[in-house]
């Protein structure tokens, strides 16, 4: 699920586009009808239908007795009742309304006949519309198809036993068959798998583990099928172009991106811009505020620019597929455009109020949807703060552009950055500034991409002319997002969740009435600039991270390991890659790693060779060293054709291999021979490293299991297993040599784990065990990058903060 923000700013004007401003207060009178409806269907998904609809009824009295009330046929209202009485009417109306079309909505995900099959786990045989692009899960086994999630709605299933249970539930199928990428939404197709329960908190009332292709039955929409050709094309288009902008261009026109680079997407999360990756009210507005102006210029009147921009705006929704996500960006967009051609803000805010209303009330999933309410936030912000605050800058002498430049990405930054720190766990400081920069180069993209998507079908090389245009304002973005995500201190931890996100929003809305104030103001902005003066400097010349005197390192990337021993300054020995190229190129940017002497592959599994392309990523990689034992052959391949890629030699590396730089000294330990016939061969041969820095010994076992432990016990005399710190094995599993333990009898265990995984890792008697022993076992799960120092007093251990964490989506 991907975040949506502002539309982008088209000549942004409360008075219309010729800059004159109204100063009439915008009417605020339906947003309680809006907030009630949308908080109750909030509240209702993770309820079921019974409650939801006894707060409805409940509500329904309430509105009653208080219209009863106001109109003077119960008692006789004061002047003030009847000043905001109506307003509590609204409020309740709107909880009656969010109530029942949500219990609605329950009654069909929570119904019994789909219930207890669902329980079981029972294998069924289903029919299917497919309700929006299906899409790659993060992950998986290297050199396999990547897991798609295909959103769809039911129509038709039968149980093992032959019943059939006709129904329109929502269901998330998961499919390894590369022949579900291609399915449009509103495809229907037959399919047959095993049910599993849902996460909960949405309508979704059963997932469903597909076996194999689905069978379609008809085809699609002809609108559908368009999109299909456009997108289709316009991805030929791009492919010519290098890998960053190409694969940006896509997600900035239409939402796809499908060939962004995990590392491009890992920028833009940092700097608060993911929104240009996904369809929002950004893309409506440059689209049909271009063609607002285009009409403009050519003095259309008022009848002919407004039907001219509704066929673009429709035009618009067929080309990017009318999905529910796209109609609500569509209506998010529209609204804040009608704002700016007709130039009423106090029609506008009722008119996003009443948007709010009725696609909340139509799809109550919505509610629950991070993206939903991050494109009305940003709405409301350019229609409630960035007017003001672009007259107030006009008004001290600050240029109308560059006004208005500055006023629209603040406010939208700051009306989503409640749900931005809830989601995240931080808060951005370079969201605002990176914005900024971005402005210029994002209409100029977007026009253009559209451009070559609609001419791609009759005339390619011009799609593929107009594409390369393109992509020189998506490199601007690529190089805004990499080079902001790299400032010290661009984003600040924060509390997450909903706590987080509420002190934030109180916060928020405290500064914003203080700052009516004139002392206030200036307070606000003394304490800004002393911030910006004062600690980030400081942060940027002595930064908490990496601490001083580090001997060892153990990135959070995840379900894997990334582990990192300092050779020098910028320098260091990697042993691991993670999962992910973008946790783990992350994780070297933030210890100052510039340069990898030794890139160590333990084993060739996923979890520890799927990010090596974020290791090589804008650095220089010396050798990579890598077991004798050449198993999983797609995670292998993956090494030796990201080292190829950068002219760098791959190394087997035998027992006794040893290697020296600076204060480091590594040795590999084993395994002294091939291991076959294991519980795991490909984990028991893994490579395990005994490292010395600084006097420091540290043991880095791969994910060896019982059987390499015991070889090892047996094999070698015991000082060579005496360890400070021990990397354990296979993320703390239950797989280990108790023995082997205690012959290490380290001072310090690091346990690389990924949250909320599904293997029981780490196991809690493993753990109990070494604590026993007298190690302080520290776990990336929870305390986030986990460093080891040597200072005069012995050994310390740093933890960065759970904020480090990506958790999986």
């Amino acid at each position: 699920m991907r975040a949506e923000a502002s539309p982008a700013p088209v000549g942004l004007s409360a008075g219309g586009v010729d800059g004159t401003a109204s100063a009439a207060a915008p009417d605020l009178r339906m947003a309680g009808l809006a907030v009630a409806a949308w908080l109750t269907a909030l509240a209702g998904l993770h309820l079921d239908s019974r409650r939801t609809l006894l707060v409805a009824a409940a509500a329904a009295g309430l509105a009653g007795m208080a219209t009863l009330h106001l109109v003077g046929l119960v008692g006789r209202p004061g002047p003030a009742v009847r000043r905001h009485g109506w307003i509590v009417v609204a409020v309740l109306i709107g909880v009656v309304c969010g109530g029942a079309a949500t219990s609605a909505r329950l009654t069909v995900r929570d119904a019994d006949p789909l219930r207890v099959l669902v329980d079981e786990g029972a294998r069924v045989s289903t029919e299917l519309v497919v309700r929006d692009d299906p899409r790659p899960v993060r992950g998986g086994i290297v050199g396999r198809p990547p897991t798609l999630l295909v959103p769809a709605r039911l129509v038709a299933l039968t149980g093992s036993q032959g019943q059939r249970i006709t129904t329109s539930a929502r269901v998330l199928v998961l499919a390894d068959d590369p022949a579900w990428r291609g399915l449009l939404p509103g495809q229907r197709l037959t399919t047959e798998g095993r049910l599993a329960q849902p996460r909960g908190g949405d309508l979704t009332g059963a997932v469903l583990m597909a076996d194999g292709a689905p069978v379609r039955r008809g085809s699609p929409a002809a609108l559908q099928r368009a999109a299909g050709r456009l997108r289709a094309g316009l991805q030929r288009a791009c492919a010519p172009l290098p890998d960053d902008p190409g694969g940006l261009l896509p997600g900035l026109v239409v939402g796809d991106t499908s060939r962004l680079p995990d590392t491009v997407e890992e920028d833009f999360r940092a700097t608060g811009m993911t929104h240009l990756n996904a369809v929002s009210g950004s893309n409506v507005a440059i689209v049909v505020g271009a063609v607002l102006l285009l009409a403009r210029w050519a003095r259309a009147g008022p009848a002919l620019a407004v039907g001219l921009c509704g066929l673009a705006l429709v035009g618009f929704v067929i080309l990017v597929r009318p999905s529910p996500s796209v109609v609500r960006a569509a209506t998010m967009g529209a609204i804040g455009l009608a704002a700016l051609a007709a130039g009423r803000p106090r029609a506008a805010v009722p008119a996003l109020a009443a948007a709010v209303t009725v696609l909340v009330l139509v799809d109550p999933d919505l509610a629950g949807d991070a993206g939903f309410a991050l494109s009305v936030l940003a709405t409301g912000g350019l229609l409630l703060l960035a007017p003001g605050w672009r007259d107030s800058l006009r008004r001290r002498g600050v240029p109308p552009g560059a006004a208005e430049a500055l006023a629209v990405p603040a406010a939208a930054q700051l009306a989503c950055s409640p749900v931005i720190a809830g989601l995240t766990g931080t808060v951005s400081l370079v969201a605002v500034p990176a914005n900024l920069l971005a402005v210029p180069a994002i209409a100029p993209a977007t026009v253009l991409g559209v451009a070559a998507a609609i001419i791609s079908p009759l005339w390619p090389a011009g799609a593929e002319t107009v594409a390369w245009l393109a992509h020189w304002p998506a490199w601007w973005l690529v190089l805004v997002a990499r080079y902001g995500a790299r400032l010290p201190a661009g984003n600040l931890p924060w509390p997450g969740g909903i706590s987080g996100a509420l002190l934030l929003t109180v916060l928020t809305l405290a500064l914003l009435v203080a700052a009516r104030r004139p002392l206030v103001r200036r307070l606000v902005a003394v304490c800004v600039v002393a911030v910006m003066l004062g600690s980030l400097p400081v942060r940027m010349i002595a930064p908490g991270w990496p601490p001083d005197g580090w001997v060892v390192t153990a990135c959070a990337v995840g379900q894997g390991d990334t582990v990192l021993l300092p050779v020098a300054a910028g320098q260091a020995v990697v042993v691991d890659a993670g999962p992910d190229p973008a946790a783990a190129d992350a994780c070297l940017r933030r210890l100052g790693v510039r340069r990898v002497s030794l890139l160590v592959v333990s084993h060739f599994h996923v979890d520890h060779v799927g990010g090596v392309a974020g290791i090589f990523r804008g650095r220089r990689v010396d050798t990579v060293l890598v077991p004798q034992w050449p198993e999983p052959e797609t995670g292998r391949e993956l090494v030796r054709r990201t080292a190829a890629a950068h002219d760098t030699s791959v190394v087997p590396a035998p027992a006794g291999w040893r290697y020296r730089a600076g204060a480091l000294d590594l040795t590999v330990l084993g395994p002294g021979y091939p291991m076959r016939g294991t519980r795991s061969d490909p984990n028991n041969n893994s490579l395990v490293l005994l490292a010395t820095v600084d006097r420091v010994r540290i043991l880095l076992t791969g994910d060896a299991e019982v059987e390499q432990q015991r070889a090892l016990r047996e094999r070698l005399p015991p000082e060579w297993l005496r360890a400070d710190v021990l990397k354990v094995a296979h993320h703390g599993s239950a797989y280990q040599d108790p023995a082997f333990l205690d012959a290490v009898r380290p001072t310090v265990a690091l346990v690389p784990v990924g949250v909320g995984n599904t293997y029981g890792h780490p196991n809690e008697a493993v753990l109990a065990r070494l604590a026993r022993g007298g190690a302080r076992v520290l776990r990336t799960d929870i305390g986030g990058d986990v460093a080891v120092v040597r200072s005069p007093r012995g050994l310390g251990v740093v933890t960065a903060g759970v904020d480090r964490l990506r958790r999986p989506r």
